[in-house]
């Protein structure tokens, strides 16, 4: 049925899930859904009523967060944006089975799932490759889905080390100019890890094993020499790898080891003149079937809605050719 807003369509909501559930507190999902297809919702006791020309796809979604609730996970905004996205791209979430996968369990109980598509090849990736590189941007969970599967593999006995590191590059302040020993100054370009590791481990357990080296956090020049047997191996930061870096740390790659290379090509903080051994990595061993590269992008970031928006607007902005110059014109 039609009228002059354009289609109407009424969803019973008898014997369905409690709306709070499906539609969060105060009506926000439901709220979101209707800005983002430009449709009106009224909500009844027993049904929705939805009018707009776009009220098919609203159903759509509706039907889908239900669908999402009845194989008992929540729903968040974080999650409805996704959907949404996916919807978009003619794909439905509630089809996908990517989020039974519990990969791990952080210490608190809480289960651990790849939450998007990009999310869930780069897991499979993992399983199925000895190296693998992980190129996306912030937000995606490169790091922290790493670190969840590192932890996974020590504790199946698949792993009998995790070895983080990290290239300590001058991102705009001298180390020698910052306080402390060499380990208090290289520790702040450690932080991501850490942090990673105390939630999934715990901040007590994941500071024992560091203590009987099971666990090492290192800067990335600790690996030079080494041969790395057995372990769970996580360069995180590598786009601010230089050439020589990189191949030095893929080739500490021992028997037994799994490498994980995660980065972001948008954020080199390398000095001018200096490639990033990343993306030369990317030209040079992409041929190589024994490994992966994925590609995470805007859609797989599961921080903030506003960090999807922000990534999306920059990227729109380097595809335009717009001037990436903004120091200003040298006055006469």
């Amino acid at each position: 049925m039609e009228n002059d807003f354009g289609e109407v369509i009424r969803i019973s909501l008898d014997g369905e899930h409690d709306t709070g559930e499906l539609f969060g507190i105060m009506d926000a999902n439901l709220k979101a859904i209707e800005t983002h297809f430009g449709v009106e919702a009224v909500l009844r006791r027993d049904e929705i009523v939805l009018s707009g020309e776009r009220a098919d796809e609203a159903r759509d979604i509706i039907k889908d967060l239900s669908r999402i609730l009845d194989r008992g996970e929540s729903i968040d905004r974080q999650k409805l944006e996704y959907v949404m996205t996916l919807h978009a791209e003619g794909l439905s979430y509630a089809d996908s089975d990517f989020s039974r996968d519990i990969l791990a369990f952080t210490h608190r109980g809480k289960p651990i799932k790849a939450k998007t598509c990009g999310q869930k090849e780069y897991v499979e990736a993992i399983r199925r490759r000895d190296i693998v590189f992980a190129i996306g941007p912030a937000g995606t969970g490169k790091t922290y889905l790493a670190v969840a599967m590192a932890v996974n593999a020590y504790k199946n006995k698949e792993a009998e080390k995790i070895i983080l590191a990290r290239p300590a590059v001058e991102a705009g302040e001298r180390l020698g100019f910052l306080p402390g020993d060499l380990q208090e100054k290289v520790d702040p370009y450690l932080r991501p890890l850490y942090d990673a590791l105390y939630e999934i481990m715990g901040r007590d357990t994941a500071l024992r094993l560091k203590e009987n080296e099971t666990i090492e956090v290192v800067p990335l020049a600790y690996m030079r020499g080494r041969t790395l047997d057995n372990s769970f191996i996580i360069l995180d930061e590598a786009q601010n790898t230089t050439r020589e870096q990189m191949k030095m740390f893929l080739t500490r790659m021992g028997f037994g080891s799994k490498v994980v290379v995660t980065g972001d090509v948008t954020q080199i903080d390398l000095p001018e003149g200096r490639a990033s051994g990343l993306l030369h990595a990317e030209r040079v061993l992409s041929g190589i079937e024994e490994l992966a590269f994925c590609r995470l992008t805007g859609r797989d970031v599961v921080r903030h809605s506003l960090v999807k928006k922000i990534i999306s607007a920059y990227e729109s902005h380097e595809k335009s050719g717009a001037s990436g110059n903004v120091r200003g014109r040298k006055k006469h």
